[in-house]
């Protein structure tokens, strides 16, 4: 089972596993380092059923939602199908189904530890961004939980952040900031018993 058939198969149980993993600050926290304007839009890359969507509806923006998985989409659609600030659309990382320069805003939640290739992912997001927009990732600090990779599909067991913070300045964005978001990634093992407690980063920056 590869990432994609593993987040179909849970699509319908997502809200409830995820609030077993990490709270309501993540989002909270991305949001606040964007200082983000209300009626502009946000790209929500690895939207899911749409942790980061919500907030950003909340705060007045218009978001595109993008998932590898058509069902985390249609279990979001159940939450906001009546507000028409918010539209959907199937991708992945290497090929965004967006315009270059076209959003104000890219938000991306623990979605980089899942894609083959981080540094082109940011490169894709910076791409869709415009001039003088802002991306902000959130994910998990590296670690050393091999069971992720085996019953939650991980690609990647979290990041050193001084990658990180190079993907974003060689992918063209300035003021990068790459910091600990004082709250944890938290996940049990369901085959080896294991308990895993990941410290998370907010990543942000600009494009010139």
């Amino acid at each position: 089972m590869n990432s994609k058939d593993y987040f179909e198969k849970v699509a319908d149980q997502w809200d409830q596993m995820r609030r077993s993993f990490f709270s309501d600050k993540v989002r909270k926290v991305a949001v606040a380092k964007a200082d983000i304007q209300a009626g502009k839009l946000a790209a929500d890359i690895g939207a899911g059923t749409g942790f980061v969507t919500e907030e950003l509806v909340q705060n007045g923006l218009k978001v595109i939602a993008v998932d590898q998985s058509g069902g985390m989409l249609e279990e979001m659609k159940k939450k906001f199908g009546r507000i028409d600030t918010v539209e959907y659309r199937i991708g992945d990382f290497n090929n965004l189904p967006l315009q270059n320069e076209t959003v104000d805003y890219v938000f991306a939640n623990m979605y980089l530890h899942h894609v083959d290739l981080p540094q082109v992912a940011i490169e894709e997001m910076a791409r869709v961004l415009k001039p003088g927009g802002k991306v902000v990732i959130t994910d998990m600090d590296e670690h050393k939980f091999e069971f992720l990779k085996k019953e939650q599909h991980d690609r990647w067991l979290g990041f050193k952040r001084e990658d990180v913070e190079r993907w974003f300045n060689e992918a063209g964005l300035k003021n990068v900031r790459v910091e600990c978001m004082e709250e944890e990634c938290c996940a049990d093992s369901v085959e080896c018993g294991e308990k895993a407690s990941v410290s998370l980063f907010v990543a942000y920056g600009e494009k010139s």
